[in-house]
């Protein structure tokens, strides 16, 4: 499958903000926000003009890549988003929540999602005493998600847990350091997700 491998901190650049990509790094003074808030290449310090198309593609971007998705995974998101009940736009944003790898993340077991991603694929983690190894598995409220016994001396696992303190865990979530565990408290709304995100724009960019 197709994925991005260049410098991911040249994206961040390009949508203008940190998307939190590289874990600890983003938090120092390398990052690359930081260090060069302008777009990369020749013309990134250049007066930028954009349609309303433009402004809605942008919006769509920056979320595709805050949460790592290929353009076909995000699209059959987004159309799954709009079947359900309520605000597309939300429902959007919760699904992209529910994913197994962002809750990894959002849990403390990895410092970026594209971490989390990768330890998942390596079947590092249980839900509900099974074996996960689906990144884009979507959890549901009362899900349990524990670190296999064999996998607690994972370096990249057990350093991210010793940095926990230092970052936030979002309410409906709830992580056992000691046993290597969390636990889906509750399922996610809007409030919850404190990103800068227009999810309206997607919306309508689909919509066209």
């Amino acid at each position: 499958m197709a994925r991005y491998t260049e410098a991911v901190c040249r994206l961040c650049r390009r949508e203008g903000m940190k998307l939190f990509l590289k874990g600890d790094r983003c938090f120092s003074a390398k990052c690359g926000v930081e260090r060069r808030s302008y777009p990369p290449g020749q013309h990134g310090q250049g007066r930028a003009r954009f349609s309303d198309y433009g402004v809605q593609l942008r919006e769509k971007q920056k979320v595709k890549r805050m949460y790592g998705l290929l353009e076909g995974q995000f699209a059959s998101t987004m159309k799954r988003a709009a079947r359900m009940k309520g605000r597309a736009g939300e429902n959007l944003l919760v699904l992209l929540e529910r994913r197994l790898d962002n809750v990894v993340f959002r849990m403390g077991f990895a410092t970026s999602r594209a971490e989390a991603r990768q330890l998942v694929r390596h079947s590092h983690f249980l839900v509900n005493g099974r074996k996960a190894s689906i990144p884009s598995m979507t959890l549901r409220q009362g899900d349990l998600v524990t670190v296999r016994e064999k996998s607690q001396k994972v370096a990249r696992i057990s350093g991210s847990l010793e940095t926990l303190e230092g970052r936030s865990i979002p309410q409906w979530l709830e992580t056992d350091k000691d046993n290597f565990a969390g636990t889906v408290k509750a399922m996610p709304v809007r409030e919850d997700i404190t990103m800068p995100i227009q999810e309206q724009l997607i919306v309508e960019l689909y919509s066209r």
